[in-house]
């Protein structure tokens, strides 16, 4: 699916005019005349960014981007406003923006700007995948695979983990086989990057991983 900017300002000529700028240049627009309008339409899994004013009727651009990060935390939201201040700026990108630019911003700084902001987008939906991937592999555990998993990635034995856990060395080897294969890690470090990755292990607690 392409990619769409979302431009989102109150003053229809401008708001017509990026909208070319950014369709000439290549890009899939939509527009809207309030932060209500976008949020009527939201895009809930439609990747893209958000070009957005400060100053809006209703919804303010700032409180439109806190509506934009709760719904859609993977969307960025550049602004681009001609009433920005020092104040407004830093809470925004403190927020998540990706930029904050002032009107009327040079031609290839927005252009710069909306790229930027989708290839973040693209980023951040990958390793989203990534991590879902990875979450869908550890479902296939078996509790007591998921037990033997925690203990590998602290680096423990197969001795130790048959003492601990009460059984013998060949289960263990038997156990520590299936999660390697369910996983589909090739080695020890690819394993326990995958619990660091999901952050399912605590390296400062013994407790088994959750």
């Amino acid at each position: 699916m392409e990619p769409i900017v979302h431009i989102v300002d109150d003053d229809r000529s401008f708001r017509t005019a990026v909208g070319r700028l950014l369709s000439a240049s290549g890009y899939r627009v939509s527009l809207y005349e309030s932060g209500d309008q976008f949020l009527a339409q939201f895009p809930h899994d439609e990747p893209g960014c958000v070009l957005l004013d400060l100053d809006l009727p209703g919804l303010s651009g700032l409180e439109l981007q806190n509506r934009v990060t709760e719904r859609a935390p993977l969307l960025p939201v550049v602004f681009l406003t001609g009433r920005g201040n020092v104040k407004a700026s830093v809470q925004a990108m403190k927020a998540g923006a990706e930029d904050f630019l002032e009107k009327p911003a040079p031609r290839g700084a927005l252009l710069e700007a909306v790229e930027r902001a989708l290839r973040r987008c693209e980023t951040q939906r990958v390793e989203q995948d990534r991590i879902q991937a990875l979450r869908a592999r550890i479902a296939h555990l078996t509790p007591r695979e998921f037990e033997v998993f925690g203990f590998i990635v602290r680096g423990k034995l197969n001795k130790q983990i048959a003492h601990a856990l009460g059984t013998s060395e060949r289960t263990v080897k038997a156990h520590r086989h299936n999660v390697m294969e369910k996983l589909e890690a090739r080695s020890l470090a690819e394993t326990v990057s995958i619990a660091e990755r999901l952050r399912l292990f605590d390296p400062a607690s013994d407790a088994l991983p959750r």
